[in-house]
């Protein structure tokens, strides 16, 4: 089951796109920490970016994502699917330009650091799975990490995140659907 909360940054999507892509993230406020409540204050306008030196550059910053899955296996979501949510920022993807007008982003709570834990590869796959039951052309070879589509800016989700486990648990995985707005 996921929950919803909503996010101000987000705008529509062009008219006629079709959503053919899923990129995946991670994100860790500060570094190296992983609370929720944190990710979610960000996604929503309400970091308090004095409160720790790492928010100090995050001030001002308005981005979001479509869901983050915590290390417990939560999902959330903070933008409906069929709007654009700000997570790709500058990206490309086989010579197309702006991926947020035509990707879902989903943030997974985590560091170069520290492995995924099984619950996100579980949840990550099982909503991966809906959404390309979903939007049908979007396909294993369509799940993307953020590097692929912006690899002079960004590095998540990382080396840690194992594509061919993830890959093994999207194939795998069974039972109920994430609910999806």
């Amino acid at each position: 089951m996921s929950r919803f909360v909503t996010s101000p940054h987000y705008n529509a999507r062009p008219a006629d796109t079709a959503i053919d892509l899923i990129v995946l993230h991670a994100i860790s406020l500060p570094p190296g920490e992983f609370d929720p409540a944190t990710v979610e204050a960000f996604f929503t306008g309400r970091l308090d970016t004095t409160a720790h030196p790492a928010f100090a550059s995050l001030a001002g910053v308005r981005v979001s994502a479509h869901f983050v899955v915590d290390r417990d296996g939560g999902i959330t979501q903070f933008v409906p699917v069929a709007q654009r949510a700000w997570h790709a920022g500058e990206s490309a993807w086989q010579g197309r330009s702006n991926c947020n007008d035509y990707s879902i982003g989903i943030e997974m709570i985590g560091d170069e650091a520290h492995p995924f834990t099984d619950a996100q590869y579980r949840e990550t796959a099982r909503l991966c799975k809906a959404l390309m039951q979903r939007f049908p052309a979007i396909d294993v070879a369509r799940i993307v990490g953020h590097r692929d589509v912006a690899p002079t800016r960004k590095w998540d989700p990382g080396r840690q995140w194992d594509w061919p486990r993830f890959r093994q648990s999207l194939a795998d995985i069974d039972g109920p659907e994430p609910e999806i707005l």
